[in-house]
């Protein structure tokens, strides 16, 4: 009979990976410094993870950088609360510094991307979605909307920003964005805080 998995030498690894990814970036991490850190071998490791690229995808989606549940009751806030959130999680080492050099090994690696894109990224999508769809129900949103398109207007220009860093991200970008989309999306009652206040 096989021995049972030891789950904290997974939380172990998940955690010096993340670890080592702030410390040294996603070109300079080596299974031989995750084990260090994890107090594990090499083998261990690679008996869990298909490789290591697959265990810094499972450390991103463990660590849930960026991921906020946000209800005000506002439309507007609640999108500007995401993408604050997406912001921040783009300047942490841990996703932004690894990001442009991970999506050369997705790009590649079919498989890679999709356990990222539903680990890493779905979480957060479906968080803004939910606050999508209660600002829908309010009547601030117009009906019919491409779910999808709307949420790539308001993550684009942060990611893209953050990715090749041709202008900065200033504390107040988030709400431009999401003031942008909004005006084109919207019923033109997305605020409804600064309405009532």
């Amino acid at each position: 009979m096989a021995r049972p998995r030891d789950e904290r030498i997974d939380h172990a690894v998940l955690a010096a990976t993340s670890a080592l990814l702030r410390e040294v970036g996603y070109s300079a991490l080596t299974m031989e410094a995750i084990a260090q850190r994890a107090g594990t071998t090499k083998p261990a490791i690679r008996r869990r993870w298909k490789s290591q690229r697959h265990l810094v995808v499972e450390a991103m989606a463990d660590d849930r950088i960026g991921v906020v549940e946000v209800d005000t009751g506002c439309t507007h806030c609640d999108i500007v609360g995401h993408l604050e959130a997406l912001q921040a999680a783009m300047a942490d080492p841990a996703l932004g510094h690894v990001l442009p050099a991970l999506v050369a090994d997705l790009a590649d690696d079919p498989e890679l991307r999709g356990a990222f894109l539903d680990a890493v990224w779905r979480p957060r999508r479906e968080a803004c979605i939910a606050s999508l769809s209660k600002g829908r129900e309010r009547g601030d949103l117009r009906p019919g909307l491409d779910v999808d398109l709307v949420m790539d207007l308001f993550a684009a220009p942060i990611v893209f920003r953050a990715l090749f860093g041709h202008r900065g991200l200033e504390a107040r970008f988030p709400e431009d964005v999401a003031r942008a989309v909004l005006s084109g999306v919207g019923t033109g009652e997305t605020c409804r805080r600064r309405k009532s206040g």
